[in-house]
């Protein structure tokens, strides 16, 4: 996931290591070889509409937004088709309101109209205080979270993984993330909740307590969810 930095000169740019204290908490009971945590790249203003979602001061909130409508005013002044006037009238208004195009409350035949524009604020914007800057992990973690995102585990003796997927991934889907193989064999998932994880005290315990399930593809896969998927090969 790529989360664009709006003029946040205190940030050093490229991939960064999210640490979670749910995955540290997880190694610790698996004991495995490895532990890998999700990983993001933050990239620069001049390729910000590469972005997934975008982290920006909050003193910086104005200008994220003047951007915007400055583009849009501007196209607005050279568009002569009239359904196009009028989408670019609808992000004009939400925009002068201080609006996120994000909270205009657009369908989504009116975002793949504007898909091509290259909007700032058409993606999750994530506002931060100054003070947050000094925890990196934490801030990022929030800029993954409010930007709709979740991660769950995998754990074994070799490696204990965390993977980062949207919120409302299926299990098939989720499976995808981990190898195209297993997504294509997909059989059934086996899925630990975190908490029950730690209360049992390992993948073990939790399946004699009855606590492991097993779900079907279309299984919507939980924040922290422990899983292992099987499949045909």
């Amino acid at each position: 996931m790529k989360i664009g930095v709006f003029s946040i000169p205190d940030i050093t740019l490229g991939k960064h290591n999210v640490k979670d204290s749910r995955l540290d908490q997880v190694d610790r009971i698996v004991k495995a070889k490895k532990k890998t945590y999700v990983q993001v790249e933050l990239i620069g203003e001049d390729v910000l509409p590469e972005a997934d979602a975008i982290l920006a001061l909050e003193d910086r909130r104005a200008d994220i937004i003047l951007t915007d409508l400055e583009f849009v005013e501007s196209r607005l002044g050279r568009c002569e088709q009239e359904q196009e006037k009028a989408l670019l009238g609808k992000l004009k208004e939400a925009l002068e309101t201080e609006k996120f195009i994000s909270g205009a409350g657009l369908s989504q035949e009116e975002y793949q109209a504007i898909s091509g524009y290259g909007l700032l604020t058409a993606k999750p914007v994530v506002v931060a205080k100054k003070e947050e800057l000094e925890d990196r992990d934490k801030l990022l973690a929030r800029a993954l979270r409010e930007s709709g995102y979740l991660s769950f585990f995998t754990a074994g003796e070799k490696e204990t993984r965390a993977w980062l997927i949207k919120n409302g991934t299926t299990a098939w889907e989720a499976a995808g993330c981990i190898h195209s193989d297993i997504q294509r064999g997909f059989i059934r998932a086996e899925i630990i909740s975190f908490a029950d994880f730690l209360q049992a005290g390992g993948e073990t315990q939790a399946k004699q307590a009855g606590k492991m399930r097993l779900e079907q593809k279309d299984y919507v896969i939980q924040d922290a969810d422990l899983a292992n998927f099987r499949f045909s090969k």
